[in-house]
Formats: C-alpha cells, sequence, structure tokens
C-alpha cells in the first residue's frame, strides 16, 4: 500500500493528543501512566469533559495537563456542542483525538472533521454489542468470551474499522461487575498500544476505511489478544 492511499496519522516524536472524558478517565490514567513510563511518545496536550466536576479531570489537573469543561447542556442542539468541541479541540491542534469515555453520539460532521485521527474504545468484542450495558447483555446472550475494541472513530456508532480487541473469557461466576473489571484490565493495557502505533506510524486507516498495522489490513476484529487467564 502507498502511502497516497492512507490517511497520514504520524508525527512520530511530538504528536499531541487531546483527550474527551465523561467520567472517572481509568483510560485516561492508563495514558498518563504511559506518557509518564516513557511508553508514549505522545503529549497530551488538553482533557476535555462534557461534565464539570468528574474525577477525570482530576486526574488531568494531577499531571499537569490543561483541562476544558463543554457541559452540553448549555447547548440548543448536538450540532452546536460539536461545533464548539471542535473549536476547543483544533486550538491545541492534535494529531490525534482520543475518545475515552466519552459519553456522546458524535454528528457526522464532527466525525469527518477528524476522519483517521480518532479513537474510541468499546467494552464489547464488536460488532456484537453496541451501545451501553455490554456486560450485562453478553451474560444474557450466553457468551463465552467478551472483552474490548479500539476503533477508528466514523459517523457509524461504535461502527469504525477494529485497531485492536482483547478478548476474556465469561466464567460461570461472573455477574457484570466482575465481568466489567476483567474487560477494564484490559482496556488499560490496549488502548495505551494502540495510542502508541498510532504515535509511531504503524497504525493508521486507510481512505477506503480499513485499519492498517505496520503496513498490513487488519481483519474486522482488528489485532486480537486472547486474555486467557481470568
Amino acid at each position: 500500500m502507498s502511502t497516497s492511499d492512507a490517511i497520514p496519522t504520524k508525527d512520530v516524536k511530538t504528536l499531541k493528543v487531546v483527550v474527551l472524558i465523561s467520567g472517572s478517565g481509568s483510560n485516561l490514567q492508563a495514558l498518563i501512566d504511559g506518557v509518564a513510563n516513557g511508553d508514549l511518545p505522545i503529549e497530551i496536550a488538553a482533557v476535555i469533559s462534557n461534565r464539570p466536576n468528574v474525577m477525570g479531570l482530576t486526574r488531568a489537573a494531577t499531571a499537569g495537563i490543561p483541562t476544558a469543561v463543554l457541559d452540553h447542556k448549555g447547548f440548543a442542539s448536538r450540532e452546536a456542542f460539536d461545533q464548539e468541541l471542535m473549536r476547543t479541540i483544533d486550538a491545541y491542534a492534535p494529531g490525534l483525538v482520543v475518545l475515552a469515555g466519552f459519553m456522546r453520539i458524535l454528528t457526522a460532521e464532527f466525525t469527518q472533521h477528524y476522519v483517521g485521527r480518532m479513537l474510541n474504545i468499546h467494552p464489547s468484542l464488536l460488532p456484537k454489542f453496541q451501545g451501553l450495558h455490554t456486560h450485562q447483555r453478553a451474560l444474557d446472550a450466553g457468551e463465552k468470551e467478551h472483552g474490548v475494541t479500539v476503533h477508528f472513530v466514523t459517523a457509524e456508532l461504535d461502527g469504525g474499522p477494529a485497531a485492536i480487541q482483547a478478548v476474556v473469557p465469561v466464567l460461570p461466576t461472573d455477574d457484570a461487575n466482575l465481568l466489567a473489571k476483567r474487560v477494564q484490565h484490559q482496556e488499560h493495557l490496549i488502548y495505551p498500544l494502540a495510542v502508541k502505533w498510532f504515535a509511531q506510524g504503524d497504525l493508521m486507516m486507510t481512505n477506503e476505511g480499513k485499519a492498517v498495522l505496520k503496513g498490513e489490513t487488519l481483519p474486522a476484529c482488528g489485532y486480537q489478544i486472547k486474555a486467557n487467564k481470568p
């Protein structure tokens, strides 16, 4: 694949990242830790929340990262909110936008503006269980495996090309909380990994909407890791 076939994504040494959150920011913390230990070649330029007074903002402030709150309740429409959010993000000129528990459905204009340079994490093995309450839904469906997906964001909700999945076994003793804890542990491993791949130029999205890792087109599930131990 020639470089002209793919959407450019990398600035290895100085990749600026803006992280969007709505809550506790545990995946944000995994990224902060990755930067602190030298494993992630990125600068988290800002953390933006659509909800005030959430733990994720405290995590960012503790790490010395600029924060902003853009409360969606103060806007007349989804479109108006997304327009202001784009202006806020673009002021930092990021090479990558990371959704880390950002609980907003984004407009097509917003997703197109950041196409190929916006990642999301979703607690299921997409395309299974798009949307909310994924752990209970997996249990109710009698799934033997469950997990988490990092994917590029497109206009289709939870429908962009997958970069990486971590698969965990569903145990007979699992309830939604126990399963969620094991899945979240994998989230904190694979999200920094996907961001690292992107920052190094190894991960990109083509103009045809395919995820590519180190020059190879990924399967629909992305690069898959089996976490066989409970």
